[in-house]
């Protein structure tokens, strides 16, 4: 029996080789982009799950959901004060650790190169975080290092290097550290991007600055925490509060009370979670979301189930070729059940074929699919992530759910009324409703793509090319000016980088184009004894210039009037601050910073004096007074909220230089290397083009963009592929009704608009359902953004146009072909 099925089954299939084709190429289709998808999904929830012991591997977290004054926040990094008081409080912390990203210089042979992800911490971090050793021993003391397998290939030639000196500039300071230890390269799939780590005395590192040990609204560093097994996180968690009440110290303004619990709460979260976790602001390596995951998985399911409804629609609209096989079947002794098992059998076929198909277009573009993510996603068969059994179930879930409905409605055929003459033809009641319904939901879906490609194309297109308040174009931007051996020789660079031919204007920052820091402070507007968040940053006399802000009102700073200039020292020098303090501080607003602080006007600000503590060191509150405002400038990417900014002057210290040019780009590069390095030897030139640096800004959205778009492509693709067989098949099945329709004067013209438009119907019907359901999910999607596109009719109606063009495209080369054909042998086709 089971033979005479295989048999019955492929030679079905090669009797009608265009609905085979139609149906495996589809199912294929919707398998690889779900298994590729699939992968993707994996990939991402994978992070952090290779760590050993990770499932007692905590970060502290910083969250801000509900601050009195500002935007919500929600950051990776603590404070440093923070690790100390945990571990003290609780104890199931069985060891904790403090971790932070300074960017040091790296010097071997009295040459300086530039570090990317050399770490410093406080402690023993591998006792917490448990990095996989190759060779040596952990940071068991001050002054020692690990370094990674690749790192240590690059700067020393080999990974042999035990017992030999790292040797870094940091704050100014030659530090050397003696590598301990070397741990293997990070996988992509981590929170964590390290490529050393250094231990040192965090008491002797911060002594110019003692206020940061125990200052907790300072996030510049990572905190973990490894935890005894079996310990109740959540009860921990719900401890937090009480911890604040204990630990958190009021911090009075003048007369005003401010606690920093009041605007911060932390949270403990496993390093598995960090990836799609809440907290996507300040981490080592870029996050996700979780809805983004599952967006992707629903893409997943809606693709595959377009193919599944191509196999129902096309198994029921040629049910009448296999209505006489039916009936002769029970004729000689079928039973329902036996056709139910033959015809699901044929699906499992196809089904199985289509997976092999799958498999290899898997095998062919995982590598570049990877590549483009820039992700480890592999392809395994067995083992943990292996898909072969996912695979195999796919594989049935597949054949059985797109075999059953044409396998219960084949087999409800009576042998009495196919077998008379002229019903070979036979249809079950209903089946063409079922089917116009089913092309509807296929439309529906690809319409629904369709609107949310374009509307996300055209955020991302809106996204680079809108006005962020200066002008973009024609700006370098020049690295690691904060290095202390660099505040002497700031000013002179500065000056220097002016005289070159082709710069227009150049200036220090402390805010640059995406640049990741955050500076905020307290002001306390004229007679209000309110405090308001505003963001600080220092900058240089030609700032404005090298940036291309705009003037609203007042003046810029001006290097001739002594109160404008706002530098002090480093080391700090209590005098010169207590004299800055004293004498009070010219400042210029943003436009933000202005309606924040509750002036009617640009105008109305200038020359008010607000309170603030501008110089630190526990001075107290001075007065700052507004000399200037200038226009909103989006510093970051449309996503990030525009900060209220208060400007001060300096002539050293900031972390940036901003080079306004005309001319040859890289010859003016090339120009400001040479002055630098006429300067300097101690730090390394670096320098990125502002188009540069906002491109790798938007990669990942970009990326993720891309993506959305080829699936969503695919589904329409699978689509097509369905019209197209079930056009042929209607074609097919009214050959008749036409050649009657010609002989009545009907003309080919007439013939191809009634198939046209019985085709074109279901798309109409489709659009009714798509609207409403992809504008509510795309006005979600874009309220993410600081600033977005309007949500208008274009996409809508331009995902019409293009929905009924392809549906229209895919059925009129079957009307021409049936409706130019000769009525006589139309009318002997039966």
């Amino acid at each position: 029996m089971w033979r005479n099925y295989w048999t019955v089954a492929v030679r079905a299939l090669a009797k009608s080789k265009t609905y085979s084709i139609i149906n495996i190429a589809g199912l294929a289709i919707g398998m690889a982009a779900c298994i590729m998808i699939l992968l993707y999904i994996r990939y991402e929830q994978s992070y952090d799950e290779w760590l050993p012991d990770v499932e007692n591997t905590y970060q502290l977290q910083t969250w801000g959901p509900n601050p009195s004054d500002g935007e919500p926040f929600f950051f990776q990094m603590a404070s440093y004060t923070t690790k100390d008081r945990i571990k003290k409080d609780f104890p199931q912390v069985q060891s904790a650790a403090y971790i932070q990203d300074n960017g040091p210089v790296f010097i071997k042979d009295g040459q300086a190169t530039s570090t990317e992800d050399f770490m410093f911490t406080d402690d023993d971090f591998l006792k917490v975080v448990s990095l996989p050793l190759l060779t040596g021993t952990t940071l068991t003391q001050p002054q020692t290092a690990v370094i990674t397998q690749s790192e240590a290939i690059k700067r020393y030639g080999t990974d042999r290097v035990l017992g030999q000196t790292l040797t870094v500039i940091s704050r100014g300071l030659k530090r050397d550290f003696k590598i301990n230890g070397v741990i293997k390269d990070l996988p992509k799939n981590s929170s964590l991007k390290i490529n050393a780590i250094m231990r040192l005395d965090y008491q002797a590192f911060n002594v110019a600055n003692p206020q940061f040990l125990t200052c907790w609204g300072c996030q510049s560093g990572w905190v973990y925490l490894k935890v005894k097994p079996g310990t109740d996180i959540k009860l921990m968690q719900g401890q937090m509060g009480a911890w604040e009440k204990r630990n958190i110290p009021d911090e009075p303004v003048g007369d005003i009370r401010y606690n920093a619990g009041d605007d911060q709460e932390w949270h403990f979260i496993n390093l598995k979670d960090i990836h799609l976790g809440k907290a996507q602001d300040s981490g080592m390596t870029p996050g996700n979301d979780r809805r983004t995951i599952t967006t992707f998985g629903i893409i997943a399911m809606l693709i595959l189930a377009m193919a599944v409804v191509n196999f129902t629609n096309l198994a029921t609209a040629r049910a009448g070729q296999r209505a006489r096989e039916v009936a002769l079947r029970k004729v000689l002794g079928a039973n329902r059940k036996q056709l139910i098992v033959q015809f699901v059998g044929e699906s499992l076929l196809i089904s199985a074929a289509s997976m092999l198909l799958a498999l290899a277009l898997a095998e062919l573009l995982v590598h570049p699919f990877a590549a483009f993510l820039d992700a480890d996603i592999r392809l395994n068969y067995l083992g943990r992530d292996g898909i072969l059994l996912p695979a195999i179930g796919l594989t049935l879930m597949v054949g059985i759910v797109s075999g059953l409905y044409p396998a219960f409605f084949l087999s409800r055929f009576q042998p009495a009324q196919v077998l008379k003459a002229n019903r070979s033809a036979a249809e079950t009641p209903g089946s063409g409703y079922l089917r116009t319904a089913l092309v509807v939901l296929q439309f529906a879906v690809s319409i629904g793509l369709i609107i949310c490609t374009a509307v996300i194309y055209g955020q991302t297109v809106y996204a680079r090319s809108a006005d962020p308040g200066y002008k973009r174009d024609h700006i370098l931007q020049v690295e690691e000016m904060a290095r202390a051996q660099l505040w002497p020789l700031a000013e002179g660079i500065v000056d220097r980088t002016k005289r070159i031919p082709g710069v227009v204007a150049a200036g220090l920052t402390d805010i640059g184009i995406n640049t990741n820091n955050n500076n905020n402070n307290f002001i306390i507007p004229p007679g209000s004894k309110k405090q308001i968040l505003i963001g600080q940053y220092n900058v240089g006399e030609g700032f404005m210039d090298a940036m291309g802000l705009k003037l609203i009102a007042g003046r810029w700073f001006d290097a001739n009037r002594e109160i404008d200039d706002a530098t002090t020292p480093y080391p700090p020098d209590p005098a010169i601050e207590q004299a800055i303090h004293d004498r009070g501080m010219n400042v210029v607003l943003n436009q933000y910073a202005v309606r924040k602080l509750g002036f009617k006007s640009p105008q109305d600000a200038i020359g008010k004096v607000v309170k603030g503590d501008m110089v630190g060191n526990d001075l107290g509150l001075m007065d700052v007074t507004i000399i200037g405002v200038v226009g909103d400038s989006r510093f970051r990417t449309v996503r990030t909220p525009i900060d209220p900014i208060i400007f001060r002057k300096v002539r050293t210290g900031p972390s940036w230089m901003m080079v306004r040019y005309n001319g040859d780009p890289n010859a003016v590069k090339d120009a400001i290397e040479r002055e630098w390095k006429q300067v300097t030897n101690d730090v390394p030139f670096n320098a990125k083009f502002s188009e540069d640096v906002m491109g790798e800004a938007y990669e990942q959205e970009d990326a993720r963009a891309q993506m959305f778009a080829a699936f969503s492509i695919l589904a329409v693709i699978i689509g097509c592929l369905g019209l197209f067989g079930l056009a042929a098949f209607t074609a097919e099945r009214r050959t008749k009704e036409i050649g009657i329709r010609k002989v009545l004067g009907a003309r080919t013209r007439d013939i191809v608009r009634l198939l046209v438009w019985q085709f074109s119907r279901p798309v109409i019907v489709a659009n009714v359902i798509a609207w409403p359901v992809a504008w509510w999910l795309m006005r979600d999607w874009l309220n993410k953004f600081d600033d977005r596109i309007a949500l208008g009719p274009t996409p809508f109606v331009t995902a019409a146009v293009i929905a009924l063009t392809i549906a229209i495209v895919t059925v009129v080369g079957h009307a021409f072909k049936v409706a130019r054909a000769n009525p006589i042998h139309a009318l002997r086709y039966e």
